[in-house]
């Protein structure tokens, strides 16, 4: 039975029919994280088998090598990575580098390989150096050296835009004591003989990586002025970083040793537990790869306690990490002793507080989930919307996709109730108020929905040879829009006006409100003002923009940043650069010294003000650039 179950963790799916190859590759992953809980074996014997694939790739036909290849790199190597299994790790990443980019491969091979002789008598040097000046202080050492490995010194050359010959960290020097007290000794050694390089060094020791990796790392300046990098630890950490957590294998073996490596593997319960709730498997797969190798982040609570996060992770992410409570009732944040927008990258050592919202009945928005980054906090707070508001969810939801089938030209009214049926169980969901609901709450979009419909409503036109539901071709008569570049369903030469408060462009998602006497007011669906318009729907009409029409649009918005000499000269000459029109500016300074600009601009669509919005978070000081709604 035990040998069964192992067995049966590490086969891959076969007698399931699949959409696509991504759900495929998504269930196989499901089960294969399941079968990890249960037994970690399953995934040693795993990362074998695909260890063994790889060495043997070249059999393959050349699609199907860089298929594998693909897959390895996404997801095998950052299992390993995870795990802490680096050899396994390392010989994956060559091999898939080898593969997939095979000149860019051969090509380092051949500059590391001309190099040897000189880089050997390099790092010969640095290791009799430091032998001879440890056996001097009485400390028992193991001394050795190595080369960067190929895909490190690849992805190093891509990240940092340089070519091989300005990479000058090519090498590693490992430093292996007997005690922790030892590793400390040998730092100060080491930088008694070569100065280090400021802000490269990494304390793995006191913070330990969520893959049980320990190590002093430490970057010093050679005698020729070459940078090297050293690594110290003990021998009970070099096993560890070897062979991760199959260094740490006591299976049954006392009930502490069951608790602590229980303890280890608690991210991957809490992974699997959070990967429940995503019914798409593409969103699946990419949050799966969030959650295996995205680059962390480690920062502090104002107590000095670690927290480990996702690389790009923001407040928000760091209040869930602390409590669900604290995440939902999050009112903003300070980071090092300063207000910072919720939204505020956090940075390696940043000092984080959460400013709590005193009202216990406080909970997140739904903007939150543009901006988490951390799977937990997602999760959090689609739990929140799941739970706490199925009644708003299902109307929400409901509102939400029957105007999306609409601007489809599907008739939600028309639709069969076996089509319904075989949507529900296409995507995994009892009832259609469960659908509305999971809509309503963000578990799925409309874009996941919206074409299993379709290709359900097709399936049935052809079973019965007729047209059940009337779908709209992409040739109908539009509705006159006047000269407003916006069509109004049902209705024409209609007087239409744009809403101040929220200033809606083309791209925004709109809504019309039928005003007394001043024709249409349009508004952008997320506008606080139409909220409280909903209720009365008789004067609520359908809206679209028209996509034939090219008509400039005003939109305002407000740009956060430290106040510095030049700084709105540089902001109108970016506005300058891309040829927007500014109708109106309005700037001030705060106590703090934080400059607040508000923009009135002329521009054609909501694409064009992302990118105008973007260019101006890219400049010096500047913490936010956001949308105003009144």
């Amino acid at each position: 039975k035990e040998i069964a179950d192992l067995v049966d963790g590490v086969t891959k799916l076969g007698k399931i029919e699949y959409k696509s190859k991504v759900e495929q590759q998504a269930e196989n992953m499901r089960k294969m994280l399941i079968a990890m809980a249960k037994d970690i074996r399953v995934i040693l014997i795993k990362l074998a088998d695909r260890l063994h694939n790889m060495r043997t790739l070249k059999y393959l036909p050349l699609d199907k090598q860089k298929e594998k290849a693909e897959e390895t790199l996404e997801i095998y190597a950052p299992i390993a990575h995870r795990l802490g299994i680096s050899k396994i790790k390392w010989e994956l990443e060559d091999l898939c580098l080898r593969y997939l980019h095979p000149e860019e491969y051969y090509d380092l091979v051949e500059k590391v390989a001309a190099k040897r002789k000189e880089r050997e008598e390099f790092i010969q040097n640095i290791i009799t150096t430091i032998k001879e000046k440890l056996k001097e202080m009485g400390i028992q050492a193991e001394v050795d050296g190595r080369p960067k490995h190929f895909y490190s010194i690849y992805k190093k050359m891509k990240t940092q835009n340089k070519t091989f010959e300005q990479i000058y960290d090519l090498l590693a020097v490992r430093i292996i004591v007997n005690t922790v007290k030892d590793c400390y000794g040998v730092l100060g050694i080491v930088h008694t003989l070569w100065k280090p390089i400021p802000g490269r060094f990494k304390d793995y020791i006191a913070m330990p990586k969520p893959n049980m990796y320990q190590s002093l790392h430490t970057t010093v300046i050679g005698p020729k002025g070459e940078p090297f990098e050293i690594q110290i630890r003990t021998w009970e950490m070099h096993k560890t970083a070897e062979y991760g957590i199959a260094a740490h294998w006591k299976y049954k073996e006392g009930k502490t040793t069951e608790d602590e490596f229980d303890q280890k593997l608690s991210w991957l319960r809490q992974l699997l537990e959070w990967q429940k709730e995503l019914k798409d498997a593409k969103e699946f797969m990419e949050t799966l790869k969030i959650d295996l190798f995205t680059d962390e982040v480690f920062v502090f609570t104002p107590k000095g306690d670690v927290i480990n996060l996702p690389a790009g992770s923001t407040p928000i992410d760091f209040a869930y990490s602390i409590h669900t409570e604290i995440g939902h009732r999050l009112n903003g944040a300070k980071v090092n002793g300063k207000i910072v927008p919720i939204n505020y990258q956090l940075k390696n050592g940043d000092i984080v507080e959460i400013l709590v919202s005193p009202n216990k009945d406080r909970g997140p928005s739904r903007d939150w989930l543009q901006i988490v980054k951390s799977s937990q906090a997602r999760n959090k707070i689609r739990q929140w919307f799941k739970k706490e508001k199925r009644e708003e969810n299902i109307a929400r939801g409901e509102e939400m996709l029957e105007r999306d089938l609409r601007r489809h030209g599907i008739q939600p009214a028309m639709i069969k109730s076996e089509i319904w049926e075989e949507v529900l169980k296409k995507l995994n969901i009892h009832t259609i108020e469960d659908l509305y609901a999971t809509i309503g709450y963000g578990g799925l979009t409309l874009n996941q929905v919206i074409p299993r419909i379709k290709e359900e409503i097709k399936k049935s036109q052809k079973e019965i040879g007729l047209k059940s539901v009337p779908i709209d071709k992409a040739g109908k008569k539009k509705e006159k829009t006047g000269g407003t570049g916006v069509i109004v369903k049902g209705v024409d030469n209609v007087m239409v006006r744009f809403a101040k408060c929220c200033s809606p462009v083309p791209g925004d998602e709109i809504i019309g409100y039928v005003t007394k006497g001043r024709g249409i007011s349009i508004h952008r669906k997320d506008c606080p003002n139409i909220k409280e318009y909903l209720f009365d729907r008789n004067k609520i009409v359908e809206v679209e923009w028209d996509q034939g029409k090219n008509i400039a649009y005003q939109a305002d918005i407000q740009i956060m940043a430290n106040d510095r000499f030049g700084l709105l000269t540089e902001v109108t000459s970016v506005l300058a650069d891309v040829k927007i029109a500014v109708k109106a500016v309005n700037a001030r300074t705060t106590r703090d010294n934080i400059a607040i600009i508000n923009l009135t601009l002329e521009i054609t669509s909501k694409e064009q003000l992302e990118k105008v919005m973007n260019k101006l978070k890219a400049l010096e000081g500047v913490m936010d650039v956001y949308r105003l709604s009144a």
